[in-house]
């Protein structure tokens, strides 16, 4: 029976789960085309007919052995449908009628009350005839039902309005509070649809606040290429979907989920939903496909469990459904059956297992008593050590001045040694001129790979310009073997390397016969005598001394000119003996 929903204008409306084939009239069970509303000839049949149509899935759900424990007596359970025939005979006598929550709408038309006969006859038919062997019998035969109007079906002389209505909105709602309030155990809704309704979520709640157990079809959409996901997922159904319900898929004859049957993650349970004889109204039956037949039946042997166990909560029936549940999947669930078929002889031992299991001994009893019958000893106290209070205090101390002398430390060493700003970021200082530390109007460093705008085509690390005729001896600098650097034009600047004659090349390693500079120096700025970074020049003595750049010496020898070598140290290394005397 088909669950889900249709759309009019810009609402959806809630119909009936019904996918139903209409399959005999006047009493008389024929075949019929799936689908199909369309009455056909009936054939020669007895009314027992009915019956020998359920007896594989009354053996499949283990009928016989569950009814020698309990039919369903004293258990009251709402059908929450399109409304009940209380005059079909394989129901009369069982069925209280409810409210019409769509009484407004209906405007005083008659409903078909197709679809919720159905239900209530697979949830507590008792059948007709000589020892009720006639017609259909329910799971819970002496079950109670509280019939409640809150959808319309096609068949009803109000559905355009119904379709159209928006005080239909929250029928299903007053509906589920009214059963709630009124004495319903159980609460079947083989009904659905694809939004979220609020109040309805509220209403669940509440109802099973009051320790109902409420029972809802997945859908039918399942065989709908359209509406799958990616994961191959139908679309959610509520109530289905809401927490605490307990959501029931349709199987068929093999156990398998039937195809139009939705699979989703909100499946709980599944129970037989293809084929299925249902009563309608008068005296009609009919062949009943789609999830909302499985749920009236998951319905119905939920009703057994209360009968047998009254109080138990609305999740411990659900506990005990899961638990007595056969051919399930490998993996224990998934989204097609859910935990497996339920099983009525089943689900009762595990609701008696479960009764058992609860911890009825303790109830009523103080709560000195609930761990045992002797009273509570005295409470040890455990006196502390002396010596923990001030030996806590002492580690503490000793970790507040750790942490108020590391900062005092770290504000010192930031003021004596304060942050270094990043080479480059601020001009070197000028030196005299031909000396200093760094030739003046040019970077300490050039960068690797690269020369300085404006500054001379030469490498920076270049290899010492190569000895002409009359030169040194040629020996190798830095660079690469057979590498030169690019020649100058006369009047040189002062990183352009000097020529033979000179004095030695920048970087280029020192002269040993005593003829340039050092090497890694920059020339000078005027292309005469040693370079700001050479090492002194060797004196008289044979050791180095520090003396001023080439260049003019100053009036009078006085002022610039190095001390006597003999009269200073040295921190030249001694020059290499020439092999004179």
């Amino acid at each position: 029976m088909l669950t889900g929903t249709r759309l009019t204008g810009t609402r959806t409306d809630r119909v009936p789960a019904s996918r139903r084939r209409r399959a005999a009239a006047s009493g008389l069970l024929a075949a019929a085309l799936a689908g199909a509303w369309i009455p056909l000839v009936p054939s020669p049949a007895r009314a027992d007919d009915v019956r020998a149509r359920q007896r594989g899935v009354l053996n499949e759900l283990g009928m016989d052995a569950a009814w020698k424990i309990t039919k369903g007596r004293n258990v009251t359970v709402a059908v929450v449908d399109s409304g009940v025939d209380p005059q079909q005979k394989d129901i009369a006598g069982s069925v209280t009628v409810g409210p019409n929550m769509l009484a407004a709408i209906d405007g005083g038309s008659k409903p078909a009350h197709l679809h919720g006969t159905g239900m209530a006859s697979l949830i507590a038919g008792h059948g007709h005839g000589p020892g009720g062997g006639d017609g259909v019998i329910g799971l819970a035969p002496e079950a109670h039902v509280l019939a409640i109007r809150v959808i319309g079906e096609k068949e009803d002389p109000s559905f355009a309005r119904y379709r159209g209505s928006r005080e239909a909105e929250d029928a299903v709602a007053k509906g589920i509070r009214y059963a709630a309030d009124h004495g319903a155990d159980v609460i079947n809704l083989s009904l659905g649809k694809d939004d979220e309704i609020s109040a309805e979520r509220d209403a669940i709640g509440y109802a099973i606040g009051k320790g109902v157990v409420v029972v809802s079809a997945v859908g039918n959409d399942g065989d709908d290429e359209r509406l799958i996901d990616g994961n191959g997922f139908a679309p959610y159904s509520y109530p289905a979907s809401y927490p605490g319900v307990i959501a029931v898929a349709a199987t068929q004859p093999s156990h398998a989920r039937a195809p139009f049957s939705n699979r989703n993650l909100s499946v709980m349970v599944s129970a037989p939903g293809a084929g299925l004889p249902v009563a309608g109204p008068g005296d009609a039956y009919f062949l009943s496909d789609g999830t909302s037949d499985a749920s009236a039946l998951v319905s119905g042997i939920a009703a057994l469990i209360r009968a047998k166990h009254p109080k138990m909560a609305p999740a411990l029936v659900s506990q005990a459904l899961v638990e007595g549940t056969r051919f399930g999947p490998q993996a224990g669930y998934d989204p097609d059956v859910g935990f497996g078929e339920v099983n009525a002889p089943r689900a009762l031992a595990a609701a008696d297992s479960l009764a058992r299991a609860r911890p009825a001994s303790a109830a009523g009893k103080p709560g000195a008593k609930r761990f045992g019958d002797a009273d509570p000893g005295p409470v040890t106290i455990i006196d502390r050590p002396a010596w923990v209070t001030p030996t806590v205090a002492g580690i503490i101390l000793i970790g507040v001045v750790g942490v108020v002398g590391s900062i005092v430390i770290a504000i010192a060493f930031h003021r004596r040694h304060p942050r270094l700003l990043p080479v480059g970021s601020v001009p070197a200082p000028a030196g005299p001129p031909g000396g200093g530390f760094a030739p003046q109007g040019r970077p300490s460093y050039a960068p690797y790979g690269g020369v300085p705008a404006g500054a001379p085509n030469r490498p920076v690390y270049g290899p010492p310009a190569p000895q002409g005729p009359g030169g040194a001896s040629g020996r190798p600098g830095f660079g690469p073997p057979g590498s030169a650097p690019p020649s100058a034009p006369a009047g040189t600047s002062a990183d352009t390397p000097r020529q033979p004659g000179q004095g030695a090349s920048a970087f280029a390693p020192p002269d040993r016969q005593g003829q340039g500079a050092s090497a890694f120096a920059p020339p000078d700025q005027s292309g005469q005598g040693t370079s700001a970074f050479a090492p002194p020049a060797p004196s008289a003595g044979g050791r180095p001394s520090f003396a001023a750049p080439d260049g003019p010496a100053p009036p009078g020898g006085a002022g610039h000119a190095p001390p006597d070598p003999a009269s200073r140290p040295s921190f030249g290394a001694p020059e290499e003996p020439s092999g004179e005397s």
